[in-house]
């Protein structure tokens, strides 16, 4: 994109191959996952500024230069045929998970490992809310927190999408798509005030969320997908000791404790034995990028959108 806007900025070009200094690898790219954060870079609202021109794709299947298959994280370039990523940060494919099985793990599925278990810590018997739960990481947050033990409570815009969620493993679905008394509804669908929520929305809707936290809950903030930032009441978290956190994946790249490699390590076997299912929204060619954009934009998709670089 050599300018930012709407999706019509994503065009095909031929730029040189990127070369590999230091600790880079350079990847053959086989898919590229589309990812919510990909829009914000597009119309130049991401949390880190970017400069066109500009590659976008933050996620990618690759093949090493000794032929292994990998998931990686990239920042950026990652919409390629060809892109450089760093030694630690990507991780070889098991045999028996296929590249759109393996796509989603490397950004939203270590998205959802993380808000879950490093952020909002949940355990076995809470209630815990999970946001576009259709979406790529809210299929796989519901499923992790299920599997966890958790009450999940699952939102999402339309029947379709809830009725996804149900068959996941959500105990309550609540239908998001209005905004008034959300909070209540999400109360009356947990029986209760809930223990942990992730938002992504913002707007009312993280107001609504928080409004429906119990005592010492936890929230995980990781988006703001409306467009609209939003304040929370401190009197609000004072009243009920409540925890907000932000969460943004990119600040465990570097972490020498390799907290990546840990939540790859647990989703490659989730997937592997079958309790972790990929929820397919669908391949394009990397020339049709910007409809890919569109249908992620409409909220019309369910599951994982990704780009398949060889066509």
């Amino acid at each position: 994109m050599r300018d930012f806007g709407q999706p019509e900025v994503l065009r095909v070009e031929e730029v040189p191959d990127p070369r590999p200094r230091g600790p880079q690898v350079l990847l053959e790219v086989s898919l590229a996952g589309v990812n919510y954060a990909d829009i914000h870079v597009r119309n130049n609202s991401y949390l880190a500024a970017v400069e066109p021109p500009y590659i976008p794709g933050n996620e990618v299947v690759g093949t090493t230069p000794d032929g292994k298959r990998v998931i990686a994280l990239t920042q950026g370039g990652g919409y390629a045929e060809k892109v450089l990523v760093h030694r630690k940060l990507n991780w070889e494919i098991p045999d028996d998970i296929s590249d759109q099985q393996a796509v989603p793990l490397a950004l939203q599925g270590n998205t959802a490992w993380h808000l879950l278990f490093s952020v909002t810590r949940i355990t076995e018997g809470e209630k815990v809310v999970v946001p576009a739960a259709a979406g790529g990481v809210g299929v796989l947050a519901v499923q992790l927190a299920q599997q966890a033990g958790a009450k999940v409570i699952a939102l999402a815009g339309t029947e379709e999408k809830r009725r996804l969620a149900l068959e996941l493993g959500a105990s309550a679905v609540v239908d998001s798509s209005d905004e008034e008394n959300l909070a209540e509804r999400i109360k009356e669908a947990a029986g209760g005030p809930v223990h942990a929520a992730l938002e992504m929305t913002g707007g009312a809707t993280l107001h609504q969320t928080v409004e429906a936290l119990a005592p010492r809950a936890r929230l995980a903030v990781y988006g703001f997908a409306g467009g609209q930032l939003a304040d929370v009441s401190v009197h609000a978290l004072l009243a009920n000791s409540i925890t907000v956190s932000g969460f943004w994946l990119p600040h465990l790249y570097a972490d020498r404790k390799a907290p990546l490699s840990v939540s790859t390590r647990e989703l490659f076997t989730a997937v592997g034995n079958g309790t972790l299912k990929v929820v397919d929204g669908g391949t394009y060619p990397l020339a049709e990028a910007a409809e890919a954009h569109r249908a992620l934009g409409s909220r019309s998709v369910t599951g994982k959108i990704c780009l398949d670089t060889t066509k």
